[in-house]
C-alpha cells in the first residue's frame, strides 16, 4: 500500500476539482479527519497495518464531495475502487476501506473498531476546542447550498444533531464527549 502517494493524489484531486461552496467539506476537513483517526488510531492500539486502511479510508471519505453532495459516500466508494489499485491496495483492502467510509454516513453505523474510529474522527471537532470555529463554515456551506433557510433553523437541527450523536470509541467518550456537553448545554 503505498499510502503517501495516496495522499498526495487526494490532496490534489481535493484541490482542483471540490466547490468553493464548500466551506466545511474541504480539504483542510479530510486532513483534519485524517490526523483525529490516527490520534485515535494510536490511543485504541490499533495495528500498524490497520492504521495504513483506516488512513487511506479518511483519505477518502469525502472525496466523492467532488462529484455528488448527497450519497458522497458511495461516490468515495467508487473512487476508492477506481484509484486503489494503482497503488498497490489489493480487493480485500478496498473492501475494508469502503467499509469504513460507509460507516460515516448519517446515521452512523459502525461494525467493527476501525469504523468506530473513523466515525468519531470525522466528528471529533464536536468536543473539541476548535468547535466554535468550525461549526459556523458548516452552517455557511448549508446556508450558500440552499439545505437550511437561516440561522433559526441551523440552531435548531445543529442542537438536535449534537444532543442524538455519541462518539463510539473509549477515547472520544472520555476526551471529546465532556467538552461536547458543555457546548450541547450552551448551545440550549
Amino acid at each position: 500500500m503505498q499510502f503517501r502517494k495516496v495522499e498526495k493524489f487526494i490532496a490534489a484531486l481535493l484541490k482542483q476539482h471540490l466547490s468553493p461552496a464548500l466551506f466545511y467539506h474541504d480539504v483542510h476537513h479530510t486532513f483534519d479527519v485524517l490526523k483525529s483517526a490516527a490520534r485515535i488510531a494510536v490511543s485504541e492500539k490499533i495495528s500498524k497495518s490497520d492504521l495504513k486502511l483506516l488512513k487511506t479510508a479518511a483519505l477518502f471519505h469525502d472525496c466523492g464531495f467532488i462529484q455528488v453532495y448527497n450519497h458522497h459516500e458511495e461516490a468515495g466508494c467508487r473512487l476508492a475502487r477506481t484509484h486503489l489499485p494503482e497503488f498497490s491496495y489489493n480487493a480485500r483492502q478496498i473492501d475494508i476501506i469502503c467499509g469504513i467510509i460507509m460507516a460515516t454516513k448519517m446515521p452512523q453505523t459502525p461494525h467493527n473498531l476501525l469504523e468506530k474510529i473513523m466515525c468519531d474522527a470525522d466528528l471529533d471537532y464536536l468536543g473539541r476546542a476548535d468547535f466554535e470555529t468550525i461549526s459556523p463554515r458548516l452552517y455557511k456551506e448549508l446556508l450558500v447550498l440552499g439545505l437550511i433557510k437561516d440561522e433559526n433553523e441551523w440552531n435548531e437541527r445543529q442542537t438536535a444533531f449534537i444532543a442524538a450523536h455519541h462518539y463510539w470509541t473509549e477515547t472520544c467518550i472520555r476526551e471529546r464527549e465532556p467538552q461536547k456537553q458543555v457546548y450541547l448545554k450552551k448551545m440550549r
